[in-house]
């Protein structure tokens, strides 16, 4: 488990390492001249404000680094402004308690906070959290818009009672309601209606009596009185047109955007389109000469949309813009034959719903309720239009825990009066406005008044660009403003203290100042000549550093060892490894170290070789090894030192006349009992015990060790002879076996034969059972009888 927490451990330390290195080539790529520049590259980039920060030859852009980077380059005080979010205004959700006073529609709050000042840095996103909390009792106003087109007629006769049945239906959801009424027909011109005098009084056909066909009329404007809605609407007329789609566009538009003559409070809105047939929208208007598109305007004339004939119907867009920004939500009830193309209207207007409505309209009042309840139980929220380079990201909390993220992170369902859900809402920006000021957006739930203004504050420059000195005399004599530590040039000024003009920077007199020794190259092909001062280039690894008056030096080109720079045991300084402690060489590769040349008999190099750069040089070819401790070819080393041994214990043996020469690194000490030898675990260094044949047969038995270059022996004094052969026995035996071996032969001899001799007997036998004796006449002999048959004779 330790060693798992361990990986995980430097795994993150590498990803980390490597994740800051690229934030850090980014602050470094962006070239940054000034601090509002730099914080405008990244979250992660700061600008080191020490005048005393650059080194030779590095250009004002190197002070844009990533933090990190900064910190190891020792810089004192870094500028890196970070965002926040303040809420302004955050007025609590209403709470109603049994038996509490009603409210007016603005003293009720449903979310909440209602204004927030986030303060936005490039590409650090700033999270708000909302709640929204659907009110009890809230007042809803709501608008029956209906087609009086000839197939409506029975539909017309249930909706004259329509106002105090549905007012007694609404009051069980809200004590505040109102409703109004509009009808709508098509527009008067050809070739939606006839325009001949008689069918323009009466479009309808045969005995029936029909109004004048009309555009929209705004019946009963919004009301707490049922009965005047009964009233009115038992008074309208069926109207006619001749063909199937009619003019609801028109009809809506105007309900929309005619809100004082409609009566629209800032409460909920709901707006119901009865019909049984489709719609005409944009375009379809040049068929009758009409190619003004619709203005979005409110044109009512005592209740009358007037300019039918003189604008074209409204687009999808269009409508679908006006009843965002009114807060309209829609319910539209139409015939079983149009469901279809309505349902696919309602995948394109927000907050809308669909609802089928019987042949005669005697459905609506559910359909009202159900399509009203479908929609209060969803909240979805959505934002006003964002500025450049501002994005937003929502995440919902709704009811039973249940988290959306992406589209569904804007909506909950199923909310119920008195749930409470939450939002958080991440606001991220790319780049700063180029107006540089504030801008504001707006998050609200569709079809609500409510909404909550969010302030968006970019920080677009440091702080300690405000208490700069402009003009100032360290800046080449006022040619910039000294701020955050660096000179910010004015316009056509360049240089690090603005010394030069964009005009002179590349000049014969002032290249000569950037040659090494009047060489050819300039800034040794590693910088530019800037007003002739070296300005080194940025390498793509922020670690990587031209330096120098010249750019001549840099910090990435020395020697490298198992292919680290200064074998990871030094730093580069102008292509010079500067080693650590106890390593020296070229690439710092050479240890100084000799406890990785220790043998286990606390021996360098087993006495074998020379400890160098931490590695054992053996100097016999023969050894090999970390620590010279191997010989693959020698015998070993019980039989090369037998010799010695031999001589020095028995004086014999084939050094027994270069005894004294050849083995005088020994110390021999002998002792009479095998039990008293050293054994290998009795001393603290490495001991190996030997069992050894001389030319007599005789076995000696001894230990070996090797000690500061002396082999230390410890030998048993009196060798272990095999006693002679006993010649008797041997005798004995010799003669007993070749007697037991002639016995042995006799008898399997005697056994084969007897076994022969009886297969012959048997073979015999069955020979004689198996013989048939001839039993035929003598042929020499003849008999004297002889015998005469008669012919004729017949035996009778």
């Amino acid at each position: 488990m330790n060693l798992q927490l361990l990986f995980i451990a430097l795994l993150s330390a590498v990803l980390g390492g490597s994740w800051g290195q690229q934030d850090g080539s980014i602050c470094i790529k962006a070239n940054a001249q000034s601090c509002g520049e730099c914080i405008q590259v990244s979250e992660k980039c700061g600008w080191c404000t020490d005048e005393d920060f650059l080194t030779v030859g590095a250009p004002k852009s190197a002070r844009c680094d990533d933090l990190e980077s900064l910190k190891d380059r020792k810089c004192k005080q870094v500028e890196n402004p970070r965002g926040s979010v303040t809420i302004n205004t955050d007025k609590p959700v209403t709470v109603r308690s049994e038996g509490s006073a009603k409210l007016k529609p603005e003293d009720i709050t449903q979310i909440q906070p209602q204004k927030v000042t986030l303060k936005l840095r490039t590409g650090e996103p700033q999270s708000l959290r909302l709640k929204f909390k659907r009110a009890e009792d809230y007042p809803i106003d709501l608008y029956y818009l209906m087609d009086l087109s000839f197939s409506m007629k029975d539909d017309l006769e249930n909706v004259k009672n329509l106002g105090t049945d549905l007012m007694n239906e609404m009051n069980k959801i809200t004590s505040d309601f109102r409703i109004g009424f509009g009808s709508f027909v098509e527009k008067t011109v050809m070739p939606y209606i006839s325009t001949t005098p008689a069918r323009l009084l009466n479009p309808c056909t045969g005995n029936q009596n029909c109004t004048s066909p009309f555009s929209y009329k705004n019946v009963l404007k919004l009301t707490t009185e049922g009965e005047k809605f009964n009233q009115l609407v038992s008074q309208q007329q069926i109207s006619g047109n001749l063909d199937s789609p009619e003019g609801g566009f028109d009809a809506i538009m105007q309900v929309a955007v005619c809100e004082e003559q409609i009566g629209w409070r800032n409460v909920t809105r709901l707006l119901v389109f009865s019909t049984d047939a489709g719609f005409h929208f944009a375009g379809d208007g040049k068929l009758g000469g009409i190619v003004l598109p619709n203005d979005g305007k409110c044109h009512l004339e005592n209740n009358m949309y007037t300019m039918s004939h003189y604008y074209d119907y409204p687009s999808i867009a269009h409508l679908v813009q006006k009843l965002s920004d009114h807060n309209i939500q829609t319910i539209f009830a139409v015939t079983e034959e149009f469901q279809s193309v309505y349902k696919e209207l309602k995948n394109l207007i927000p907050k809308s719903a669909v609802g089928t409505l019987s042949s005669n309209s005697s459905n609506v009042i559910k359909l009202i309720i159900d399509a009203y309840n479908s929609l209060s139980s969803e909240v979805i929220l959505e934002n006003s239009k964002l500025p450049e380079g501002v994005s937003l990201a929502y995440k919902s909390f709704c009811k039973n825990s249940v988290v959306g993220t992406g589209e569904n992170g804007m909506k909950c369902s199923n909310i119920s009066i008195g749930d409470e859900v939450h939002f958080e809402i991440t606001v991220e920006s790319q780049k700063c406005p180029s107006s540089g000021k504030k801008e504001a957006i707006k998050i609200k739930p569709q079809g609500s008044r409510e909404e909550v203004e969010v302030v968006l504050d970019f920080i677009c420059d440091c702080e300690c660009a405000a208490r700069g000195e402009p003009n100032s005399p360290r800046c080449s004599e006022g040619s910039g403003s000294f701020e955050c530590g660096a000179c910010k040039c004015n316009e056509g000024r360049i240089g690090q203290t603005c010394e030069c003009s964009k005009d002179e920077v590349r000049t014969e007199d002032l290249d000569a100042n950037c040659r090494k020794d009047n060489g050819t190259d300039i800034c040794s092909n590693n910088g530019d000549c800037v007003c002739g001062t070296c300005e080194c280039k940025k390498r793509d690894n922020p670690a990587e550093v031209y330096s120098g008056q010249y750019c001549e030096c840099d910090n990435f080109n020395c020697d490298r060892s198992n292919n680290k720079l200064c074998g990871g045991h030094g730093r580069c300084e102008c292509r010079k490894c500067i080693c650590d402690a106890n390593y020296t060489g070229s690439a710092c590769d050479c240890s100084t170290d000799t406890s990785t040349c220790l043998a286990r008999n606390g021996q360098i190099c087993n006495g074998r070789g020379e400890c160098e750069c931490g590695t054992c040089k053996c100097t016999d070819s023969k050894f090999q090894g970390p620590t010279c401790e191997v010989c693959p070819t020698c015998p070993g080393v019980c039989p090369e030192h037998k010799d010695c041994v031999q001589c020095l214990t028995f004086q014999t043996g084939e050094k027994k006349d270069t005894c004294t020469e050849d083995c005088k690194n020994f110390h021999l000490v002998k002792v009479q009992e095998r039990g008293e030898l050293p054994q290998p675990t009795d001393q603290p260094f490495p001991r190996t015990i030997c069992k050894e044949r001389d030319e007599n047969d005789c076995w000696f038995y001894f230990t070996l060790a090797v000690r500061n270059d002396t082999n230390e022996v410890h030998v048993l004094e009196k060798p272990e002879c095999p006693a002679g052969p006993d010649i008797i026995p041997i005798v004995a035996g010799v003669v007993a076996g070749i007697v037991m071996i002639g016995l042995a032969l006799l008898l399997i001899w005697k056994l084969l034969m007897i076994i022969h001799d009886r297969r012959e007997f048997a073979k015999f036998e069955k020979e004689k059972m198996n013989a048939i004796w001839d039993t035929g006449e003598n042929p020499i002999y003849k008999s004297a009888v002889t015998t005469v048959v008669n012919p004729k004779y017949e035996g009778k």
